[in-house]
């Protein structure tokens, strides 16, 4: 299996720089489940992107820089919101059409901005995205599709990649995919916690995988909990946007008080961490389960037309936003560290690159601004498939690779060690690394995910590998560099909140987190 490019991930960012090679370059698209199956598919608000005379790129970015806590690159907040009206251009190329009124963008608040800048496609603009993407790739010519295949290993020899060692579900057989660039688009990690926006594919595969191959992760303390997912037992993974709030939604106690006035100034709209710190204080303060989320008063016509997707889907579970309250918690929602990336998309690792919400460029800092992870994720997907590009254009021969070896492993007699790790890895670092941590909660999570980690090695080397287990080794290789990272971090900035040190002004802290494989554990640099 030889290609000139692999891409691993069929979000955004991976179907946005497969589109983008050349034709005469032969490129793999390897996604583990269906093709359109991704976590752009769950994003509802929409595009951050300065489209109006009463905005301007320094708002936008001001807008950036603060949210993230003093940690984002104004360097890379230049790149990314100068170059987003022209990716906005290019995906209205590939048919995604927006909302507009008389001509113009109709365009959405979201917490943190300054200024109406969110485009979108109804209430459902990453599915909108998507299925547009998934239709264009579908009828490229020189992109061969591989559904329901997962990558296992990258493939280093002489310090460089040159593909991945990727497994295929139908038969349980492992083939080295090799190329001679490869692109890591793999999505987030939310599935490391117990209460998560994210769908199942979201278990930190592109961090896990470039960490084994020895590339910087940076950050992973920064995951952000989206305030508001509905609550309801059947409701999995249910995010209610954050538009929602932008468009005058309150939030309330099941005693019918507005609290988020005892917060932050701008209540409702405050940055996401504070919102979903306020509603985990609520709820542990009074036991309660979840809390109110209510945009009823504005009337059932007017919630039925900005809210059409919203509107009807949380009726399958009972609930008319147009005529009461609904309830909802916070859920881990977005990872906002991952794999060390230049301005170019590179990894530390030649002919290795990332994009999307698993490489880190530095946009996000200790906070994701609203909207702003399909920006960042269109341009440096952009920038990615100019990388990609130029290194298979250059033809270099691709070395020898070795075949895959099972090394005497056998079928699993014993897979319940993967539900009952999975289940407990899930829970303990929703408990101990969560909205609100402690060193003592973080250095208890230490202790256990050691453990795991040892089982889970010794069940790798022993049984066959499957998909089941190939995400149960991620996500615990994730959840050890996130608690390591968070360890590290002894000061609260952003979605890092420590009750032992409750200030953000220890200048010796004013820099990323870098963990990095060495010896073969994660080491803080």
């Amino acid at each position: 299996m030889v290609y000139d490019v692999l891409i691993i991930g069929s979000g955004l960012a991976g179907l946005f720089a497969a589109l983008k090679q050349p034709r005469d370059l032969k490129v793999a698209l390897v996604t583990k489940r269906d093709l359109a199956d991704s976590e752009t598919v769950f994003a509802q608000g929409g595009i951050s992107c300065v489209t109006s005379g009463d905005d301007s790129f320094d708002m936008h970015i001001n807008d950036t820089l603060k949210t993230g806590g003093g940690l984002s690159n104004k360097k890379i907040a230049d790149i990314v919101v100068g170059e987003m009206p022209a990716r906005l251009k290019e995906l209205e190329g590939y048919g995604v059409k927006f909302n507009k009124i008389s001509g113009k963008y109709d365009l959405h608040l979201e917490g943190g901005h300054s200024r109406r800048r969110v485009v979108h496609a109804d209430d459902h603009t990453g599915k909108t995205v998507e299925d547009a993407l998934v239709s264009r790739v579908r009828r490229a010519g020189n992109i061969e599709i591989f559904e329901n295949h997962i990558a296992v290993n990258l493939i280093i020899k002489d310090s460089s990649c040159w593909g991945a060692y990727v497994l295929d579900e139908s038969d349980l057989r492992i083939t080295a995919f090799k190329s001679r660039a490869t692109l890591l688009a793999a999505g987030g990690a939310g599935k490391s916690y117990l209460y998560t926006s994210n769908p199942d594919v979201s278990t930190g595969d592109g961090v896990a995988m470039a960490y084994r191959a020895g590339c910087r992760i940076l950050n992973m303390e920064f995951v952000q909990f989206h305030p508001t997912c509905l609550f309801h037992p059947e409701a999995k993974s249910f995010l209610i946007s954050e538009a929602v709030r932008g468009e005058g939604g309150r939030l309330f106690t099941r005693q019918g008080k507005r609290f988020m006035k005892d917060y932050h100034p701008k209540m409702e709209l405050a940055p996401r961490d504070i919102v979903a710190r306020a509603i985990d204080d609520v709820l542990k303060k009074s036991g309660e389960e979840f809390v109110y989320l209510d945009i009823s008063y504005k009337g059932a016509a007017f919630v039925r037309k900005k809210f059409p997707y919203l509107s009807s889907s949380v009726k399958k579970y009972g609930f008319d936003m147009g005529k009461a309250p609904i309830p909802v918690v916070p859920a881990a929602h977005y990872m906002c560290g991952g794999i060390a990336v230049d301005e170019n998309a590179a990894t530390d690792i030649k002919n290795l690159f990332a994009a999307g919400e698993n490489a880190c460029t530095g946009l996000h800092g200790a906070n994701r601004l609203a909207s702003n992870s399909l920006a960042e994720a269109m341009v440096f997907a952009h920038r990615a498939a100019a990388s990609l590009a130029s290194v298979a254009g250059m033809k270099k021969k691709i070395p020898k690779i070795a075949l895959w070896k099972t090394y005497g492993a056998r079928p699993s007699d014993e897979a319940v060690v993967i539900s009952q790790n999975w289940d407990e890895i899930r829970r303990f670092m929703w408990n101990y690394v969560g909205i609100v941590r402690s060193m003592k909660r973080l250095v208890r999570a230490r202790n256990r995910i050691k453990n795991i980690l040892e089982e889970i090695e010794d069940y790798y080397w022993n049984f066959l590998v499957t998909r089941d287990l190939i995400e149960l080794r991620n996500i615990a290789q994730v959840a050890d560099i996130t608690i390591e990272s968070a360890l590290s971090r002894k000061e609260s900035r952003g979605t890092h909140y420590m009750i032992d040190y409750p200030g953000a002004s220890d200048p010796a802290f004013r820099k990323d987190s870098v963990v990095k494989k060495i010896r073969g554990k994660v080491s803080v640099l």
